[in-house]
């Protein structure tokens, strides 16, 4: 199974840092299951909103030069407060280190100011071409679909300058 838990990117400073959303509604399959007499969002899928956040602040930085962005290593994962349908999650990550094709990131996630979710995370980026060159086409293609998909969920985004404040 496959997520896009992301709803909405908020805004980005390129290299550093990123703010987006994901708003949790009833239409989330998961929550028939997590649980039904009390539906919250799992906290698997708090840390995947963190790492697809990160993952987005990768992809702008690198302007889209990587098909694949995957999850290396997460550290320290501290849980707070559920996340109920009904509510949403701002979510911040910021690159805290970068060596060759691992970028390691520092992220959270807060409902109405009280923290839902935090972690240190690496992320690997590679392109599928870098084993198998004929698959030069498919890394092509998927990072224009990942083009679009941040068009959409990009819409308004406010982009920061490399030497502007983030807050």
């Amino acid at each position: 199974m496959h997520f896009h838990l992301v709803d909405r990117i908020l805004d980005v400073q390129p290299g550093k840092a990123i703010r987006a959303v994901k708003n949790l509604t009833m239409a989330e399959e998961y929550l028939a299951d997590h649980f039904p007499t009390f539906p919250v969002m799992p906290g698997v899928l708090m840390l995947q909103a963190l790492v697809e956040t990160g993952s987005w602040l990768l992809r702008i930085t690198d302007d889209f030069r990587y098909s694949i962005i995957a999850l290396r290593e997460v550290k320290n994962v501290k849980y707070g407060t559920f996340m109920e349908p009904g509510r949403q999650m701002l979510i911040a990550a910021e690159i805290a280190g970068q060596e060759g094709d691992l970028a390691t990131l520092k992220g959270k996630g807060e409902v109405e100011g009280v923290a839902t979710v935090s972690a240190r995370f690496t992320l690997i980026r590679h392109n599928l071409c870098d084993k198998n060159p004929s698959l030069q086409a498919t890394d092509a293609r998927i990072a224009d679909y990942m083009r679009t998909l941040y068009r959409v969920l990009g819409r308004n985004v406010r982009q920061i300058g490399a030497d502007a404040p983030f807050s």
